[in-house]
């Protein structure tokens, strides 16, 4: 049985059509802050890097980093 743990970055903006559009960057910096983030997401949208389904991309939305823990409980048996 093994335990793993993994970190993402959860950026989510809004698009042109009041959508919410996310993007998960994985194993992010450990030093990042939030307004280091806010700053990369404003450049995003001045620079219309991303354009999602429902247009551009207008604002922000939200910022989390997520931090998970997966406990495997099952081993297959050797035979």
């Amino acid at each position: 049985m093994a335990s793993v743990s993994k970190k993402v970055l959860r950026m989510t903006f809004n698009n042109a059509s009041g959508s919410a559009v996310s993007f998960t960057i994985p194993e992010p910096k450990t030093d990042l802050t939030g307004a280091v983030i806010e700053a990369a997401m404003d450049q995003i949208i001045a620079k219309n890097i991303f354009i999602s389904a429902g247009g551009v991309l207008v604002s922000k939305r939200d910022i989390k980093l997520v931090d998970t823990t997966t406990d495997d409980l099952y081993e297959v048996p050797v035979v």
